[in-house]
């Protein structure tokens, strides 16, 4: 089976830096799977999702998503397939139905059914967010509260792979499992592929995970 992602011999370095963030970094995740990269902080972690989604170029190697090198796939359709949910959470200065509709606003999307406030009610509960409604305004959610909304306008459009950047660096350990609890949901129960960024201890009860150590520039498997 032709793995969803594929990277192999990947090199990047910074401008001007003497040494490269990676050097023959090899990758493979497939469908369903549930990837965590670990790591000492300034490894690239980061960097690494925002190559994969094309939010930064990479110099050396390749980026395959289906077989296909990410480069020749347009940004707008790599990035509805490969979703990146950012370390910190992005909000709008509009209400929570406003922010989570955003993405059907892009014309790549313009033919996609937006739910309706049912169907987004609904998904708050799941979220563990049922005591916030969809007129209130995102701004003023605490930071757990927002990055579970952002968690949600991402599968919103229902992508292949979700890139998850430290989901829980900013949260209280109380908001911190309610967002693990519907990671490994997601992954077990709809089947959802992600690759988690984290330097938490977060080793997940119903899933099994395969873990790698992003370390001397490369990846090695746990």
């Amino acid at each position: 089976m032709q793995p969803l992602l594929e990277i192999e011999a990947l090199g990047f370095s910074y401008e001007n830096a003497v040494t490269p963030v990676f050097r023959e970094l090899s990758l493979l995740v497939n469908e369903g799977e549930l990837v965590l990269i670990k790591g000492a902080s300034g490894t690239g972690k980061s960097t690494l999702l925002r190559l994969i989604c094309r939010l930064q170029a990479y110099e050396k190697g390749r980026i395959l998503f289906r077989g296909r090198a990410v480069e020749s796939i347009a940004p707008a359709e790599l990035r509805h397939s490969v979703t990146y949910v950012a370390q910190i959470p992005s909000m709008m200065d509009a209400n929570v139905k406003d922010n989570l509709l955003f993405p059907f606003s892009f014309t790549a999307n313009s033919s996609r059914t937006e739910p309706s406030d049912k169907q987004l009610s609904g998904m708050l509960e799941q979220f563990y967010l049922q005591d916030i409604s969809l007129s209130h305004q995102a701004r003023n959610l605490s930071v757990g509260q927002q990055q579970r909304i952002a968690l949600m306008r991402a599968l919103l459009l229902d992508p292949e792979i979700l890139l998850l950047d430290e989901p829980t660096s900013a949260l209280d350990a109380k908001s911190a499992s309610m967002v693990f609890k519907i990671i490994e949901h997601l992954n077990s129960r709809r089947g959802k592929t992600i690759l988690m960024v984290t330097h938490s201890n977060y080793f997940p009860n119903n899933v099994a995970p395969v873990i790698y150590m992003l370390e001397n520039r490369k990846l090695r498997k746990v």
